[in-house]
């Protein structure tokens, strides 16, 4: 492949990239929204068609106070949700008064070979204007030789009154591709938030 050049003088000549550049588009492929809602499953558009899926879930609000939203996966058209995931918790947090300050590794948070629902966002209060935001990235899911890794950051509002800012990050121990996400908050609904489902080409 031979490399193009640019100047001032010759943008305007170059009409198309190479195949190999370029990329890195969020492709939009679903909405949900919560009321008041148990869980949000996500059963369709989670396949080979991208090597990497994002969900990024929006000022997600709980009914219950200090509670985690959370998420598992399953494969197939199965809906038990029990996948056995590996993985890590860190989080850093700062309270409104600035009294107190931490960044540490939650280690009642991760899983070692674990089937339950990964927790990826901590404490969140559900005070009128408290919620959480964030992003979980899952590579190459319909992968059928290796298994499925994950990377979650996030930011919320503690029902105390701080900024936790968490960081998981872990793998789904199965080669078989995985086809569905499910999230739901640690204890009560989902009161109200956005999840969105991006492909990444």
């Amino acid at each position: 492949m031979s490399i193009n050049v640019c100047n001032n003088n010759s943008m305007s000549a170059i009409t198309s990239l190479p195949s190999d550049v370029g990329g890195g588009s969020l492709n939009l492929i679903s909405t949900q929204t919560a009321s008041s809602s148990s869980t949000i499953s996500f059963t369709s558009g989670i396949d080979s068609t991208y090597k990497e899926y994002i969900f990024k879930f929006i000022d997600i609000h709980p009914a219950t106070d200090n509670a985690y939203l959370t998420f598992q996966a399953d494969t197939g058209t199965n809906t038990s949700y029990n996948q056995t995931i590996t993985s890590t918790v860190h989080r850093a947090r700062h309270y409104e008064d600035d009294s107190a300050t931490s960044l540490a590794y939650i280690n009642d948070r991760d899983q070692a070979q674990g089937t339950a629902f990964q927790d990826i966002s901590l404490n969140t209060g559900n005070d009128n204007d408290q919620c959480n935001s964030g992003t979980l990235h899952l590579f190459d899911p319909s992968n059928t030789t290796f298994v499925k890794h994950f990377i979650q950051t996030a930011n919320g509002v503690a029902g105390d009154d701080q900024s936790v800012n968490t960081f998981v990050a872990g793998y789904i121990n199965t080669t078989t591709a995985i086809t569905r996400v499910q999230f739901k908050m640690s204890s009560g609904n989902i009161d109200s938030g956005t999840i969105k489902l991006y492909g990444i080409s």
